[in-house]
């Protein structure tokens, strides 16, 4: 199994900045994709941002130019850099890996806990 651990969340005033993190831990062999979604109440969970095992990257069309996903292999974590921070940018933000394991033929999606994220107008 995987356990995915985010930190970096808190509150912080429109235009300012934060860094997500989350470190993976377990058994892990490879980890393929490592994505950002985020869920505000009321609302479906979306993909925020995507990085694939090469390096490509892909970001849902409000955050582009604000928001940088990044990943460290040795590590097995992924960042989110936030700039120009948004009231609308409010969420729970969970990470998501999908990564193959000691033991497993296939590779299985996980998810961490969340961390909130509030931004203040």
């Amino acid at each position: 199994q995987v356990q995915l651990v985010e930190s970096g969340g808190g509150l912080v005033q429109a235009g300012g900045s934060l860094r997500l993190s989350c470190a993976a831990s377990g058994n892990i062999l490879r980890i393929d994709t490592m994505d950002w979604y985020r869920q505000a109440p009321g609302k479906q969970r979306e993909l925020v941002a995507y990085i694939g095992s090469s390096g490509s990257t892909n970001y849902v069309d409000s955050v582009k130019g604000r928001f940088t996903i990044s990943r460290d292999n040795a590590k097995n974590t992924v960042y989110l850099q936030m700039n120009s921070l948004k009231p609308e940018d409010t969420a729970v933000y969970y990470c998501n890996a999908e990564a193959l394991t000691l033991g497993s033929r296939w590779s299985a999606n996980y998810w961490g806990q969340g961390t909130q994220v509030t931004v203040s107008s």
